[in-house]
């Protein structure tokens, strides 16, 4: 009877074992709008392919452009029990009590895509690019061209993401340090980031009779909003156009733009941060450590910045979305 009693706990704990495992680790995944930008839907593209049920995993994915519905996402996953949250924060601020949450529950939560500012301590990593350094690279390109006067039209993405401020703050700095450097116009593509809110801006500061030579824009897409408000008034751009363009993420459709001279500048904008997740979770639930992280518990995506004077076929086949 004993045995008998003995195997029967053996198989129950077996079965257990085995529903499990059936039933994968248990990740719920906040993201952005995929119709935010080409940047956006290889992003969602590249999670939805790695966290999959073929690959040990029960996923929940949560579309939420908003800091208010990704909170409450979070705030649900917590409450469900699920091991891991990932997330690509709308804003950067706002996040510290449902982090605490998150580590009172035992649940690990990682950062993709974009950083939140509260203590590193709250997040397990966060694999992201770095939003001033695209800035910076942004700016410095520019600045190599060594113009007389820099007279700037400025679409803003999402305000307060991490995005935004990290492609505004280095060309906000720089123009309050430099005379000749002058922001004509600022405003913003809303949380979409949209190309329709970018042509209106362009559109008024035309209408206004404001003069501009340089369009920095903070997506592809909103840069190709703002180049139809240019057409449609007779202004050209590009390598021998009157306006400069800047873009960021480098979709392939945008590098096709540079390499044809139709705009200047393309900031590149990693999406490709699944399968690196992917591996630290497998390394946690292995019982081994985290390597490579720096002191914010960060892995810092490699990014660079293309000139239609020097952009090649082989460069859009290898970078472009």
């Amino acid at each position: 009877m004993k045995k008998i009693l003995v195997l029967t706990l053996a198989l129950i704990m077996a079965l257990s074992c085995f529903t499990a495992l059936a039933e994968g680790i248990k990740v719920g995944i906040i993201n952005l709008d995929p119709s935010e930008s080409g940047y956006r839907q290889a992003n969602v593209k590249n999670l939805t392919d790695t966290f999959t049920a073929e690959n040990g995993y029960d996923a929940t994915f949560v579309t939420a452009p908003t800091a208010d519905k990704q909170l409450e996402a979070a705030n649900g996953f917590i409450t469900d029990g699920v091991q891991y949250i990932l997330v690509s924060a709308a804003e950067t601020t706002g996040w510290d009590e449902v982090l605490e949450a998150a580590n009172e529950a035992g649940i690990k939560v990682f950062l993709f895509d974009r950083m939140i500012d509260c203590d590193p301590s709250l997040y397990t990593a966060a694999v992201v690019s770095d939003m001033r350094q695209e800035g910076e690279t942004a700016v410095a390109w520019l600045e190599s061209l060594g113009l007389e006067e820099y007279n700037i039209l400025h679409i803003q993405g999402q305000l307060g993401s991490a995005a935004q401020v990290g492609r505004s703050d280095p060309l906000t700095e720089k123009c309050e340090a430099e005379e000749n450097w002058t922001i004509v116009r600022e405003g913003t593509g809303g949380d979409s980031w949209d190309p329709n809110e970018a042509r209106k801006i362009a559109e008024a500061a035309i209408n206004a009779g404001e003069s501009f030579n340089i369009v920095y824009a903070e997506n592809d897409g909103m840069a190709d909003g703002v180049v139809q408000a240019l057409d449609a008034a007779g202004i050209t751009h590009g390598v021998n156009g009157d306006v400069i363009i800047m873009g960021f993420d480098c979709n392939k459709w945008a590098l096709e733009k540079l390499l044809a001279g139709e705009w200047n500048y393309d900031g590149q904008c990693s999406p490709f941060q699944a399968e690196v997740i992917d591996g630290m979770i497998k390394t946690l639930e292995a019982g081994g450590e985290i390597e490579g992280l720096n002191e914010l518990n960060q892995i810092i995506s490699v990014e660079k910045g293309f000139d239609a004077t020097t952009i090649t076929q082989e460069d859009i086949d290898n970078y472009g979305l």
